[in-house]
């Protein structure tokens, strides 16, 4: 999700063309078709249907069809879609036809994770450098990078073209750090801090908070576990407070 931007700030000057103004929506599933097109190409698959492809990244087919139209690719009647083209046509379109260097800042447990993963070099991403504000933690090697004192933020985002920074810091850092960021031309965060950041217009930021997922989900099991607890025939009636009462309940006045 994009966060409060102020306005006013100077946007990045560049050379390279506009894309097509693709609905954000369609842009978040991009990557689910992207994932699902590699996961077939590794399974020997050459083409594949729209609902063949629908199922496999979890949307309808009737979406899906919709989705790679802004990107004119409409598929052959009969054959489906090309599974190599469609991938190169998704992976232009994300900006993903070049390797871009991550910077990751807090390598506390979450952070040290990431840093260890090796997902994302297959994907066309490369963590280039490790920061963190602990001297205890400076110094430590984490698959093959060595952790910097965040001080050296500016100084090493310059050398190693950082272009994309991921904030794994306590919330009550995470501000200072997209502001040393910003101020040395980082355009595009990865916030993992349970904080809304303020950024200049221009910088767009996506916001992962697991405990706000793991809330989400509470309230299906929540409801879930209270639809099958009512009787059968019975309906949730909406009641003040946040409250429900069943159809049985109002006909009794209870």
């Amino acid at each position: 999700m994009s966060q409060h931007r102020h306005p006013g700030a100077p946007g990045r000057a560049g050379a390279v063309p506009a894309l097509p103004d693709l609905p954000e929506a369609t842009v978040a599933r991009l990557p689910e078709y992207l994932r699902a097109l590699h996961n077939l190409a590794d399974a020997g698959h050459e083409t594949v249907s729209s609902e063949g492809l629908a199922n496999a990244a979890g949307v309808n087919s009737a979406k899906l069809r919709k989705d790679l139209s802004h990107l004119g690719s409409y598929g052959t009647r009969g054959v489906g879609y090309d599974v190599s083209l469609l991938i190169e046509q998704i992976e232009s379109v994300l900006g993903l036809t070049q390797c871009r260097s991550v910077a990751l800042v807090g390598v506390g447990n979450l952070g040290h994770a990431l840093a260890g993963y090796d997902g994302f070099a297959s994907r066309g991403f490369q963590i280039a450098a490790l920061f963190d504000a602990d001297p205890s933690r400076v110094g430590e090697q984490i698959n093959g990078l060595v952790v910097r004192h965040v001080d050296e933020l500016a100084r090493v985002a310059v050398e190693e073209s950082i272009s994309i920074g991921v904030i794994a810091t306590p919330a009550p850092a995470a501000q200072a750090v997209a502001d040393q960021l910003v101020a040395v031309g980082v355009t595009s965060i990865l916030n993992f801090a349970p904080c809304v950041l303020s950024v200049p217009e221009g910088v767009d930021v996506r916001k992962v908070d697991l405990a706000i997922e793991l809330q989400i989900l509470s309230f299906h099991e929540h409801r879930k576990a209270s639809l099958t607890a009512l009787p059968a025939g019975s309906a949730l009636t909406a009641l003040p407070g946040g409250l429900a009462a069943t159809d049985t309940q109002e006909a009794i006045g209870t």
